[in-house]
């Protein structure tokens, strides 16, 4: 069963932390394979617009750095890609949205015999699909703001209150959008399926502040959450793709300790900890929050992947507990290779000259 600790868990934290430089020390050298590259609409965004100092890829490379690691920065997008990840002892994921963060990655490295950090296939499959996790939340109880899905073509339902229109994967607030009026939501609507025309989240617009409460799986199985941090947009209606980016370098964000009763705070460890064990999320993970005004915190999604730049939430909320950037790393790649194999009567991938050349015929 797992344990899970907290602030207040200080000694617990420590002594988890010093088990973890320990394995450090047996593990120099360790064969890191960072995945990174502009797969995904969020990836792409990413790639052409923040800047490297504030890439979550720069800030783990340092990290592996400073553990005395030998990685290697290797882009999905490269002919070679499969090929060189069977060389590695365990890939580190800086892959987000669809094909990184949904399971598909998940389940290559799986039948490739590669540990990896982070969830497996079902964890990270029904976390990315915003709509499959709302549901999940609904049947494990968990708050979430009322919700309907749209269909390409289908009926608009109005009840005369502002919505958030999302896009069904996907993160960084990529394609969402704030609708206050019924005559923007059609087109807000299109917007967000894009040329896909996926079904699209249409979810009550709920007003508060917007938290967000990191976790980290620690040797012993233990999971840590971090305390929630309020994170408010400070020159944005809402906290949207270019906020998040921080493209412009303005800091839009203010980030803060969340000060909340013990009664509240209570309540949302409770939702966080029950979807990371309902949902089956390992390694790391990210709930973010709407606390409204009444004091009731709403779920509004799960992140399998959270960021990792230095700035980010999620190292903001590990520093609370005592947790360095490198700590969290660490803590990353000790549960993939201690925990247990995927193993099924599977031929290992045999690999040759062919691969490429297969791709070059398939190529426009």
């Amino acid at each position: 069963m797992t344990l899970f600790l907290t602030s207040s868990s200080e000694a617990a934290v420590q002594e988890a932390t010093a088990a973890l430089h320990e394995w450090q020390r047996d593990h120099q050298g360790l064969r890191v394979a960072l995945v990174y590259g502009p797969v995904s609409a969020e990836d792409r965004l990413y790639h052409s617009k923040c800047p490297v100092d504030q890439r979550s890829v720069t800030a783990l490379a340092g990290a592996l750095d400073e553990i005395g690691a030998a990685w290697q920065e290797l882009n999905p997008c490269e002919v070679d890609f499969i090929l060189e990840l069977s060389t590695y002892d365990v890939a580190l994921s800086n892959l987000h949205g669809p094909y990184g963060e949904d399971g598909r990655l998940q389940g290559l490295l799986d039948y490739m015999r590669v540990p990896y950090c982070g969830s497996g296939v079902g964890a990270s499959a029904v976390a990315a699909d915003k709509i499959m996790c709302k549901r999940v939340m609904l049947t494990l109880g968990v708050p979430t703001p009322g919700w309907w899905v749209w269909s390409d073509g289908g009926a608009t339902q109005w009840n005369g209150r502002p919505v958030m229109v999302k896009p069904p994967f996907g993160g960084s607030s990529v394609g969402m959008s704030l609708v206050r009026e019924q005559a923007d939501l059609a087109m807000a609507l299109e917007e967000a399926a894009g040329e896909e025309g996926s079904n699209i989240l249409v979810e009550e617009y709920m007003t508060g502040v917007p938290m967000t409460v990191g976790m980290l799986e620690l040797p012993g199985g233990n999971v840590v959450v971090f305390p929630p941090l309020a994170t408010e947009a400070t020159d944005a209606e809402f906290y949207d793709a270019d906020t998040k980016l921080d493209v412009d370098s303005k800091g839009g964000v203010a980030v803060r300790a969340a000060e909340l009763t013990p009664e509240v705070l209570d309540k949302i460890n409770e939702h966080a900890t029950a979807l990371w064990s309902g949902l089956g999320l390992r390694g790391s993970a990210r709930v973010d929050f709407i606390l409204t005004e009444a004091g009731d915190p709403y779920v509004l999604e799960v992140n399998s992947t959270p960021g990792m730049s230095r700035e980010s939430n999620f190292v903001v909320g590990a520093a609370m507990v005592g947790l360095t950037h490198t700590d969290v790393v660490l803590a990353l790649l000790h549960e993939a290779l201690t925990r247990q194999p995927y193993d099924v009567p599977l031929p290992s991938p045999a690999f040759s000259g062919s691969t490429a050349t297969r791709e070059a015929a398939v190529s426009p």
